[in-house]
């Protein structure tokens, strides 16, 4: 698998505070390696199909799509983001 990142996820990520940023890099790690590992809390989101979401801390998640062996980022940062996950 490989990650391709949107601009959405992009621009988020640039204004997540750099604890936030190191620990997410981590996590993306994590899902390249071993998507099932407890830390990532990978779940489909309720009312979106094809959208997953991760965590990143227990204030903080990223959301994503898979697609072929590409997993899509679409969007990262407080809970608030799960409102619109694209």
């Amino acid at each position: 698998m490989e990650i391709q990142l949107t601009k959405s996820f992009e621009r988020d990520y640039r204004d997540l505070p750099v604890s936030i940023q190191k620990r997410l890099d981590k996590q993306l790690a994590y899902l390249l390696e071993n998507s099932r590992r407890f830390s990532l809390g990978i779940k489909k989101m309720e009312g979106h199909s094809s959208v997953w979401e991760g965590r990143i801390s227990r204030q903080w998640r990223f959301t994503f799509q898979i697609s072929g062996n590409r997993y899509i980022m679409r969007r990262a940062g407080t809970h608030a983001i799960l409102r619109t996950p694209y």
